[in-house]
């Protein structure tokens, strides 16, 4: 039998469970998840291999209508894993309106790869909910494939890896086949620290701070990991800090005792707070950060 192999691009608006889906399927925590929209900034790829097929998933920022440079970028991740797409994986939920962000259900009327559309999170609502959706969305792309699933629940994954296998294209496998993500332990250890900051700080703080990871030591008892939190005012490096460095700590120990866990090794974290008004439009700061090619 031929090997299959493709690119599987996840999209859908912020909060409907993208992260949480593809952590889902890949059985790995790759993308950060918190109940904030934003939480993903990167297009970030998780790989899942059969004996013979290989699906390369990208997880992507939630579509929205871009209000800073940051944005614009995240929206050109989107776009970008789209076009690299064998197949869309487009996640809804039973919360969100169905027309939301409309301009992009048109584009997925029009592409020409295959569409399959999920219909997230039906563990918090009712039947005729769920049947209503399936229908709304059945109609709305009649070519697309619609299935429903929890992917907190993990309900209905099977469906979704069967339905993504059978329309993969047949070809060699793009990564090895012990692979499971793109990424450098780098980018998890900043990824780490950033969703601690999303779950501790409130308002504008988590969209006006992003984590530089300076040096990243791996010995054979532990890594040594120096990382700095960028913020963009003075009044919010107070705010990170806490009173007498509480809220940083809390931070970096919530931060160590995960990357433990992801790393399965232990680790020294030292975080420091800088201000850096511009980072999020300033070309080269976000190259710096990834964002920028």
């Amino acid at each position: 039998m031929a090997h299959r192999s493709g690119f599987v691009c996840i999209i859908g608006n912020p909060n409907v469970g993208k992260s949480t889906l593809m952590n889902a399927l890949v059985g790995e925590k790759l993308s950060i998840v918190t109940a904030k929209a934003q939480t993903t900034r990167h297009r970030i790829m998780g790989i899942v291999n059969g004996d013979d097929w290989q699906i390369v998933y990208s997880d992507t920022p939630g579509i929205l209508k871009p209000s800073y440079r940051l944005q614009q970028n995240m929206m050109n991740f989107v776009d970008g894993a789209i076009g690299d797409a064998d197949i869309v994986l487009y996640v809804t939920d039973t919360v969100e309106k169905p027309d939301k962000n409309a301009d992009y259900v048109e584009k997925l009327s029009r592409i020409e790869c295959p569409v399959i559309v999920v219909v997230n999170k039906i563990d918090i609502s009712d039947q005729p909910r769920v049947v209503e959706l399936l229908k709304y969305w059945q109609e709305k792309l009649p070519a697309a494939t619609v299935i429903p699933a929890s992917a907190q629940e993990r309900f209905n994954l099977d469906s979704i890896l069967d339905a993504v296998v059978a329309r993969l294209p047949e070809c060699p496998p793009w990564f090895d086949k012990d692979a499971f993500t793109d990424r450098n332990l780098r980018f998890f250890a900043s990824e780490i620290i950033r969703e601690k900051i999303l779950l501790n700080y409130k308002e504008e703080i988590p969209y006006c701070c992003e984590v530089g990871i300076e040096s990243f030591k791996e010995g054979a008892e532990r890594y040594d990991i120096g990382a700095v939190i960028y913020v963009m005012r003075e009044s919010q490096k107070g705010i990170v800090i806490g009173r007498q460095g509480a809220a940083l700590k809390k931070v970096g120990t919530q931060a160590r005792i995960d990357m433990e866990d992801f790393f399965q090794k232990k680790v020294f974290l030292q975080i420091y707070v800088k201000v850096d008004p511009d980072w999020r439009e300033s070309k080269r700061e976000l190259r710096k950060f990834g964002y920028e090619d």
